[in-house]
């Protein structure tokens, strides 16, 4: 196999990491019981507390990508035959139910048509119908259509029964996010997307009453791998306990990816994406693309758009890969084959992004 050349990676993830993370990589390897390691992984849980805006004792990141989150939050906290209120208004929403009806819960779906933001108010009646759900989840960055759901207005899901469950896998480090101060129970990202990191690993935050309710079952958490009661005795307990070989290479990229966004300032990094992502979508809408996302739910770090009528996406972004080694994603689901997904995040939520990226499709569209 040959080397394959630099790419400026501006799809909906990975990202192009910070020269920082990618430095990193060349740190040597660690054992997973190294207590140097096991000191590393600790600064990486007070650092993502920072990110995640929480004060949360069980914050770690679980190995494995961020599907790997999503399936350690809801298997350490369903158990089967209880009850899981869904948004799904994309493709990440249908996941969060198959995953969930996988491990036996009872889903009870709250839809909006992709594109659209999901009303708050019909997710809190969906509780309000089924006082018994033991969560309630919800994408914050729905990746396969560009749209950002208030997770801020489901506050009072914590004067109830009902966790609330957070998918940031493209919101963290990208935009405006708020675990305490949204009251959220759960929550899981990457660290490919907007945190600035390589890939296979996914941080996690549990509230206190998230734990209390992982520590009641009366059924084993399914998965061994992603039980998150014993990788907090693996990372975070006084005695840290065996659970895995986890990575201490992919541990360094994250905390370095991290310190480069905490140095520069969670705040200052939303505005910069906020900042970037704006200017390549008014510059599509003035060469003809469409934004799915409707206005006023626009996600600035990912903008999901179709192309002008007569232009075929795959073959273009075929050329760009090829001509320019610019990467954007294609459509999923109701818009595969008609639309891009085009990523501005971490490192590469940069104006230099934009142009490049709008000057190769210039040339290729004439």
């Amino acid at each position: 196999m040959s080397a394959h050349t630099d790419r400026l990676l501006l799809g909906p993830g990975p990202s192009n990491p910070y020269p920082e993370a990618t430095e990193a990589l060349s740190r040597p390897v660690l054992g997973h019981l190294d207590p140097d390691y096991l000191a590393l992984m600790a600064d990486i849980a007070d650092q993502l507390r920072v990110v995640f805006g929480t004060s949360n004792e069980l914050t770690l990141p679980v190995s494995g990508t961020g599907s790997a989150g999503m399936e350690a939050c809801l298997a350490s906290l369903l158990q089967p035959g209880e009850k899981a209120i869904v948004g799904v208004n994309g493709f990440f929403g249908e996941r969060l139910c198959e995953v969930a009806s996988r491990g036996g819960a009872e889903v009870v779906r709250v839809t909006a048509p992709w594109g659209h933001r999901l009303p708050p108010e019909e997710l809190l009646d969906a509780q309000r119908a089924n006082p018994d759900a033991r969560l309630l989840a919800v994408v914050a960055a729905e990746t396969s259509t560009g749209v950002r759901n208030d997770v801020s207005a489901l506050t009072s899901l914590a004067d109830t029964e009902t966790l609330l469950l957070v998918d940031a896998v493209t919101a963290l480090g990208g935009s405006e996010l708020r675990v305490d101060a949204w009251r959220i129970d759960a929550c899981y990202s990457v660290s490919q997307k907007c945190l600035g990191a390589p890939p296979g690993l996914a941080p996690v935050t549990l509230s206190p009453r998230a734990v209390e309710v992982m520590r009641a079952r009366t059924v084993p958490v399914r998965s061994f791998y992603l039980d998150l009661g014993l990788l907090y005795e693996y990372y975070l307990a006084p005695t840290h306990r065996y659970h895995h070989t986890a990575s201490s290479t992919l541990a360094y990229a994250l905390y370095a990816g991290l310190a480069r966004l905490l140095d520069e300032g969670k705040e200052v990094v939303w505005a910069r994406h906020a900042m970037v992502g704006g200017k390549l979508q008014e510059a599509l809408v003035k060469r003809g693309f469409g934004l799915i996302a409707e206005a006023g739910g626009r996600l600035a770090q990912l903008t999901a758009t179709t192309l002008p009528d007569g232009l075929d996406e795959a073959p273009l972004r075929r050329m760009l890969l090829e001509r320019y080694g610019i990467e954007v994603g294609g459509g999923l689901g109701e818009f595969a084959g008609r639309a891009w997904r085009i990523g501005l995040m971490g490192h590469a939520a940069r104006e230099r992004s934009v142009v490049s990226l709008l000057g190769a499709v210039d040339e290729l569209i004439g």
